[in-house]
């Protein structure tokens, strides 16, 4: 498993996929953490709110933040340059689904 992230990620050792990894959880644990702060602040429940009201939030609020993150995570473990080339083929394979053929 190690030896084929290493490759698809294009990275040296095992241990850079590690770090890799730990990003990734870091960044999820933080924009749930954050989720839940701002639905508190925005006074935002499961009873009150619409279900079609939270998802417009999350895709909105929410989506954007992860991708702040997961780059300032990747900064702090020293794997930015990774992390910001995933964020420009992941935006080139968003803006790809809104271009006509």
């Amino acid at each position: 498993m190690w030896d084929k992230l290493r490759e698809r990620w294009k990275v040296r050792t095992g241990w850079d996929v590690a770090v890799i990894l730990v990003v990734f959880a870091c960044t999820g644990f933080s924009v749930m953490y954050s989720k839940i702060f701002l639905y508190c602040l925005l006074g935002l429940t499961a009873e009150t709110t619409a279900w079609w009201l939270r998802v417009l939030i999350t895709v909105t609020i929410i989506l954007p933040l992860y991708q702040v993150l997961l780059l300032v995570w990747g900064w702090i473990f020293g794997k930015f340059d990774f992390f910001w080339e995933f964020e420009k083929r992941m935006f080139s394979r968003i803006g790809s689904l809104f271009r006509k053929k």
